[in-house]
């Protein structure tokens, strides 16, 4: 069984910057894709973006550009760093990998 562990969230004013890191146990995560949701209630899960084993990037059109996706399969943890942050990127931020998910991470981003 696979644990992922989110950390890293918070408030930030508009402009601003966060890290988010998910923390995977099981030596298998270095094989699997990892992806980045988010939630606000009243809407669907929505995807940031994910990487694949190998390192290959991919990203919603809403957020190219000002977040960035990468992973270090030796410490079994993925990142998000979120740049340029705007008030319509408020919500829980989900890390998922081999069909487990995170319990999410609060993002705040005040105008």
């Amino acid at each position: 069984q696979v644990q992922l562990v989110e950390s890293g969230g918070g408030l930030v004013q508009t402009g601003g910057s966060l890290r988010l890191s998910c923390a995977a146990s099981g030596s298998i995560f270095r094989l699997k894709l990892m992806a980045w949701y988010r939630s606000v209630p009243g809407k669907q899960r929505e995807w940031v973006a994910d990487i694949t084993s190998d390192g290959t990037a991919t990203y919603a059109d809403s957020v190219k550009g000002r977040f960035s996706i990468s992973r270090d399969n030796a410490e079994n943890t993925g990142y998000l760093q979120m740049n340029s942050l705007k008030p319509e990127d408020t919500a829980v931020y989900y890390c998922y990998s081999d069909d487990y998910w995170g319990q999410g991470t609060q993002v705040t981003v005040s105008s």
